[in-house]
């Protein structure tokens, strides 16, 4: 079993606990990092640091996600201990006194771990968290370089500064101006004896990784989250995103909905499939019975979701399915994440993808809800969000063609 661990700035590289032989190091978390292909089920997944200035954020539902299927997750220090905090009662398991101040209330927000640091991969901080000056107060305190009612004053001061201004340098100045001269000069001097003074992040990060590798995070809540939690289409998207070749089951149906010329017989074939399941009636006796008009057509009647855990349901949505469906799939889904990072499917214009199907559908604006009702999408905004999926590839598809032909 591995234990994957992301982190930097709280923990640097040459940390003696991340050479241990089980450890997999992983930069700071962002949006599509839990769907990896080697975070098995089985493994741990210890989170202490994420991207979201640089990069889209970690999402809750990919913990979520991750926990259900079979994945460990392990949060400290940084958002690994807020996430932690937040998703605690479906299973992730929270360590360290960051987390615990995140989970009994005395911190809430992202600013208290948030730091600026290097974007030259070395993920060096360059400004000090909220906790950690938390921390240090205790000591300065207890040396009495400080009295209680200065240590709260410059605590209010200190959350005052923007996080990515939170210099040395800029406490420095805030002591001075609260009243406080000798804290800053204090405070240099002990970073200067030791780089990890008052780094109660790096202090329960290492916790986290220790027990992990220790197996001591294991006696913590194992429960999975059902898919009710988690199992919902933006789970589905990204997976497809951020997972290239294994397209779902969700994106192998949405193509056929979305470019199969044919596939209004086969949503008929569906319903009727559906029909008989459930009344043991055939599509047209089950409208028979509802009184539906016959100049009625049943899918603007009967408008299911498609039920994926539903094996014969999906073989009749795939019944036209070809090879060369399969491979546009992952051509299609393979563009996206070749343009991660940078590029998100639903950051692609309405009014495009709107374009793009009422082309390909040769339907106008007006006939845009009849047509994809036929094709079991529950109306234009959703025919819409399963066009941007494939969208990128479908555009390089169809202009490398243009440019062939010239």
């Amino acid at each position: 079993m591995i234990t994957h661990v992301f982190t930097g700035p709280t923990l640097a590289p040459d940390e003696p606990v991340l050479a241990a032989s089980t450890v997999c190091l992983h930069p700071p978390a962002r949006h599509g990092d839990l769907y990896r292909t080697e975070i098995a089920p089985g493994d741990t997944t210890v989170l202490i640091d994420g991207l979201y200035h640089h990069a889209p954020a970690l999402r809750h539902k990919e913990i979520l996600a991750a926990l259900g299927r079979g994945v460990r997750v392990i949060g400290a220090a940084s958002i690994g201990a807020l996430r932690a905090a937040e998703l605690e009662p479906y299973g992730m398991l929270g360590i360290g006194r960051i987390f615990d101040w995140y989970a009994d209330g005395v911190i809430s927000g992202d600013d208290e771990v948030a730091v600026a640091h290097v974007a030259d991969g070395t993920h060096r901080a360059l400004t000090w968290p909220l906790v950690n000056l938390r921390h240090v107060m205790v000591f300065a305190r207890a040396e009495g370089v400080v009295t209680p009612a200065k240590a709260t004053a410059l605590l209010t001061a200190f959350a005052g500064v923007y996080y990515a201004q939170r210099t040395l340098g800029a406490l420095q100045a805030v002591a001075r101006r609260e009243g406080a001269p000798a804290f800053g000069p204090w405070l240099r001097d002990q970073r200067r004896a030791s780089r990890s003074f008052g780094d109660l992040k790096r202090a329960d990060a290492l916790a986290a990784v220790r027990a992990a590798l220790a197996g001591t995070a294991a006696g913590g809540d194992t429960r999975r989250p059902a898919p009710a939690d988690w199992d919902s289409p933006y789970h589905h998207r990204w997976a497809d995103r951020f997972t290239p070749g294994r397209p779902t089951l969700a994106a192998r149906v949405a193509y056929q909905q979305v470019f199969d010329p044919h596939f209004p017989a086969v949503w008929s074939a569906y319903l009727d499939h559906l029909c008989r399941r459930q009344g043991g009636l055939p599509l047209a006796g089950h409208a028979a019975r509802l009184g539906l008009p016959d100049a009625l057509p049943p899918h603007l009647a009967l408008r299911p979701r498609v039920d994926l855990a539903d094996a014969d349901g999906v073989a009749v949505l795939l019944t036209r399915e070809s090879a060369a469906d399969r491979a546009a799939v992952d051509h299609y889904l393979g563009a996206n994440y070749l343009a991660a990072p940078h590029y998100a499917p639903e950051t692609v214009p309405h009014a495009a993808a709107r374009t793009v199907l009422l082309r390909l559908w040769r339907t106008s604006a007006d006939g845009l809800p009849a047509t994809a009702a036929a094709r079991g999408l529950r109306g234009p905004d959703h025919a819409i969000e399963e066009m941007k999926l494939f969208m990128l590839g479908f555009l390089q598809e169809h202009r490398l063609a243009a440019g062939g032909a010239r």
